[in-house]
């Protein structure tokens, strides 16, 4: 057992590196190409900390290993919304500007209402992740065009600062890139694989693998962002990056793994489902109430993930 523990602690390694030299990589590139920084935080890096979710779902649904598909995007958005986000509260309370969130949050909470009724039968057809695929382009376009046209000037400051400088070649900025997706395949294959070998070891689903240790691994450079950016006092990186990444997970990740290949995740219960979906409607009064994530909500929502795994971590 320790052997298969030491391979997954290895491949979250690998996948966090991995997202860091593919957004480090891309993010630079847009800077090279003229992208305002404000778009390059919306984009390429929102969508790059989520890139190993996407890795290892798609494997996943490509392997016939619908519980770990599913159970990755839900446990994500789980984590991320009273983990990631309770935790950058307890760091810095955060002042919620309506110009970035008014739109974002509600979103988010459609989607997961849609997934709610996608997964009513715990299985995503190509027909629904089209649907999904088609929903996650309108919404980066929407986003950006809003973005551009109504953002402030402090907020654009905040994602400027956030951004690296252009430095190095363009050749650098390719290997970063090609080398950070070499390391997500890598790290992808060693995380499903092992995980799965310790499941079957512990006698215990491939789901509540997928929705607990892969969930949260993946879930690293998330957490990594926005603990940095409520360090630094910017809380619109912080609260934007996982909200962005809630929506990419439904949207692009079971959209993109579904197109694939059908996922079936007869594994996960309702239970899973209605957490991620409370926890996510649950943003909604925290934000409205004086628009500020305040440290006491902040230790809720790490309170609720607690009770959550208590819940579902077999007691035997």
């Amino acid at each position: 057992m320790i052997e298969y523990v030491l391979w997954i602690a290895a491949s979250l390694i690998l996948l966090f590196f991995g997202a860091e030299w593919l957004v480090r990589g891309s993010a630079e590139l847009a800077v090279r190409l003229g992208l305002t920084p404000l778009v390059i935080g919306l984009t390429v890096v929102a969508y790059g900390t989520s890139m190993p979710e996407l890795i290892v779902s798609t494997k996943a649904a490509l392997a016939g290993q619908g519980d770990i598909a599913l159970g990755n995007v839900v446990g994500s958005n789980i984590f991320n919304v009273c983990v990631i986000l309770g935790l950058s509260a307890l760091v810095y309370p955060m002042r919620v500007k309506m110009q970035l969130i008014r739109l974002d949050t509600p979103i988010m909470v459609g989607v997961s209402l849609l997934l709610l009724v996608f997964l009513r039968d715990f299985r995503i057809s190509r027909v629904e992740a089209g649907l999904l695929f088609a929903g996650i382009i309108f919404y980066s376009v929407m986003n950006i065009r809003i973005a551009r046209r109504e953002t402030s000037a402090e907020v654009k400051d905040q994602f400027a600062q956030a951004m690296p400088k252009k430095a190095g070649s363009l050749w650098r900025d390719l290997a970063f890139i090609v080398l950070g997706l070499a390391v997500l395949v890598v790290g992808s294959r060693l995380l499903v694989g092992n995980a799965v070998s310790l499941a079957k070891l512990l006698g215990i689903s491939e789901a509540i693998i997928g929705l607990t240790i892969i969930a949260a691994g993946t879930s690293m450079p998330e957490l990594a962002t926005s603990i940095v950016a409520a360090l630094r006092k910017q809380p619109d990186i912080a609260i934007g990056n996982v909200v962005g990444s809630n929506i990419y997970n439904i949207l692009c990740i079971l959209g993109c793994s579904g197109l694939l290949a059908p996922i079936h995740g007869p594994g996960l219960k309702p239970l899973d489902l209605y957490v991620m979906m409370g926890s996510a409607a649950l943003l909604l009064p925290i934000m409205w109430t004086g628009f500020t994530v305040r440290r006491w909500e902040g230790g809720l929502l790490v309170a609720i993930y607690g009770g959550y795994l208590w819940m579902l971590w077999p007691k035997s």
